[in-house]
């Protein structure tokens, strides 16, 4: 691993949100982070199923790098260390997909899509006749604002989200450890909001600055907080908010699953959206033979990738 897992250099200074070094670290627990030095962006190499062999997959929810024109070259450099790769696109990644397939040749193909917010656009058309109604109703209840990142707010965030586990029965990558949360506060980029009833901090969400562009990352909402409508409060406050500090462009996501589907998060960040964008599922073999030997037994007619991780 040592041939993968590289130094991190000065020139990623300045980095945010999924494109810095910060948040790969994050989520490090669940491979070595492995720094990609031409196209500027991070992979989470572990071991396949056979130990001595390792793959990698970009940084969850979204692989983001500076250069894609450069990814495919620093993919080749890493065929003699890696079995295969795979990611999901940044949906405001500056790449076509002729060079996508090109640099992803096995697996290439739309996953979701994703809801954005042009924020040079009123929120008061922008928003659903719906999310304006409710955002009124919570603001007359609750408080909103911005906040100033410390230790007693990362523990009302440890509290929230420890309830939206519990709700959703979230596992896997996309619930976060302590450890992950305490690195993911040091993110650059990275902005609070938070909602109260009263004393109480009823829900939060967190956002990632990217250039022009602010990234949803994650909201938790206690019990309280869902009666309230919290969630509506906080979108209303912090789209204006990223407006008004001149930011372009709001990703909000996809709904959740796979699929489109009209299931609640998908209305609701849709009441947001003036628009969608794709995202790309990519994947590459680097070492072929040894992907058909660990392959040999996956189950049969499952369109996965890598076949040998199917379940």
């Amino acid at each position: 691993m040592d041939s993968i897992a590289r130094t991190i250099d000065s020139c990623h200074v300045g980095k945010t949100g999924y494109a810095s070094r910060e948040y790969a670290e994050s989520l490090a627990e669940f491979g070595a982070v492995c720094e990609l030095p031409r196209s500027e962006g991070w992979l989470l190499a572990s071991q396949t199923p056979q130990p001595d062999l390792y793959d990698a997959t970009g940084c969850y929810p979204l692989f983001s790098c500076r250069n894609w024109s450069s990814l495919g070259a620093d993919l080749k450099t890493l065929a003699e260390s890696l079995v295969s790769v795979r990611l999901v696109t940044d949906p405001f990644a500056e790449v076509d997909f002729q060079l996508l397939k090109e640099t992803f040749p096995n697996v290439c193909y739309e996953y979701k899509q994703h809801f954005v917010t042009d924020l040079k656009l009123p929120l008061e058309s922008v928003a659903s006749s719906h999310h304006r109604r409710n955002a009124r109703k919570a603001l007359d209840a609750v408080t909103v604002q911005q906040e100033t990142l410390n230790t007693t707010l990362l523990e009302n965030w440890h509290s929230l989200y420890d309830n939206l586990i519990r709700r959703h029965e979230i596992d896997g990558i996309a619930r976060f450890s302590a450890s992950a949360f305490a690195l993911q506060w040091k993110v650059p980029g990275l902005v609070v909001f938070s909602v109260a009833d009263g004393n109480d901090t009823c829900g939060m969400t967190l956002w990632y600055v990217q250039g022009d562009v602010v990234y949803y990352h994650l909201a938790a909402y206690s019990d309280r907080g869902y009666e309230l409508g919290a969630s509506f409060a906080l979108f209303w406050t912090a789209l204006k908010h990223f407006a008004e500090q001149g930011l372009r462009w709001a990703s909000l996501g996809a709904g959740a699953g796979v699929s489109a589907t009209a299931s609640g998060l998908t209305r609701f960040k849709q009441g947001w959206a003036t628009d969608t964008r794709p995202v790309y599922f990519c994947g590459r073999i680097l070492q072929p033979v040894e992907y058909a030997n660990l392959s040999g037994h996956a189950p049969a007619g499952r369109n996965f990738f890598p076949a040998y991780r199917a379940a």
